[in-house]
Formats: structure tokens, sequence, C-alpha cells
């Protein structure tokens, strides 16, 4: 079982490595400045997508974002152990989103043995040590 603590950090290490030149590239490329970007809530859904078009490559062809290798986990299909297929990796991130979005659900490891969140549970996918 892989700590909460691990996804945790390799996330904040994804949202660095990825997310930050993409919102870097949209203000300073796309707008001229922060304003123009922060009235915008197309290009907040937008760097969102490119995010997770990012992500979701990671996790079909490597079965890792860059955080998660910097932390050695990886996310596998819970029957077969092998990387997640595309529609998998696509469904694992909009629900990532939703739980996100609502905050509650990100709370659903906390009462679950596997420690696993709702998008491992709803996907039938799991972090495990890579």
């Amino acid at each position: 079982m892989v700590p909460l603590s691990y996804r945790f950090k390799a996330f904040v290490v994804d949202m660095f490595m990825i997310m930050m030149p993409i919102m870097y590239i949209t203000t300073y490329i796309v707008f001229d400045t922060k304003e123009q970007m922060q009235a915008s809530n197309t290009a907040h859904w937008a760097t969102a997508g490119v995010f997770g078009v990012i992500v979701i490559i990671f996790w079909y062809l490597k079965a890792q974002t860059p955080g998660m290798k910097a932390y050695e986990i990886k996310v596998v299909d819970k029957k077969s152990g092998q990387n997640i297929g595309i529609v998998q990796a696509i469904n694992r991130y909009l629900i990532f989103m939703f739980s996100a979005i609502t905050l509650v659900l990100l709370f659903v490891p906390l009462f679950k043995k596997e420690k696993h969140m709702i998008h491992d549970i709803l996907t039938n996918s799991s972090v495990v040590k890579a």
C-alpha cells in the first residue's frame, strides 16, 4: 500500500513540473497580463484540460507522471497489474477533477482500508510501488 503522503507529494511535483509551465505560457504568451488570465474562466478550464491531456498520456504510456516517478510509484490496472488503458486514464482524470471540485470526495481514502481514492475505485486502478 502506497502512503497517501507519497501521492500528495507526487501531485505537488506534477503541479510544479507540468502545470506551472502551462500557466506561465497561458498567462504571458496567450494573454498579455496575469489580470487578463485571471479574468478568463475559459483559460482556467483550458489549462486544466492541457494538464489533463499530459497526465493522461503519462499514465497511459509510462504508468507514472514525473512526480510519481520521483516517489517511485505508478498507476496500474487493479486486475491485470499492467498499465491502465487510455479510456481508463481519461476516466480516472475526469473523476479526479470532479472529486477535486467537490472536495468531499477527496476524503474517501480516510475511510477505506486500502486508502484508495474515488478515482481509483471507480476506474479499477491502483497506485503501487514502482
